[in-house]
């Protein structure tokens, strides 16, 4: 299935629905910053499995407590639906675990 990437305006629509990222060069990113790393590995564990329910995985790394995040669709080359989908998704799962750092 082909999804198509969004326009600039529907963007800026759904930015605000997702506080905490910011984007930048057409990419979502945010930062999280946990209590240690188990509960950054804990985190990330449970994000890949939504990601993987929604065959759509995030480019993201992990130092110790911080988990830095980048979402885009590299089929549409833009940002989708489903980048927007899978940012509310990590911000539930992250909940009040977590200091968000942008």
């Amino acid at each position: 299935m082909v999804i198509a990437a969004l326009d600039s305006d529907e963007i800026s629509r759904r930015l605000p629905g997702v506080p905490g990222w910011v984007l930048r060069d057409g990419r979502l990113h945010r930062s999280y910053l946990f209590a240690d790393f188990v509960d950054a590995f804990g985190f990330m564990t449970r994000a890949a499995l939504v990601a993987e329910r929604l065959n759509h995985h995030p480019d993201w790394s992990n130092v110790w407590n911080r988990v830095e995040v980048v979402l885009h669709t590299h089929d549409a080359n833009g940002l989708t639906a489903l980048d927007f989908e899978l940012a509310c998704a990590m911000d539930r799962l992250a909940g009040a675990h977590v200091s968000r750092g942008g």
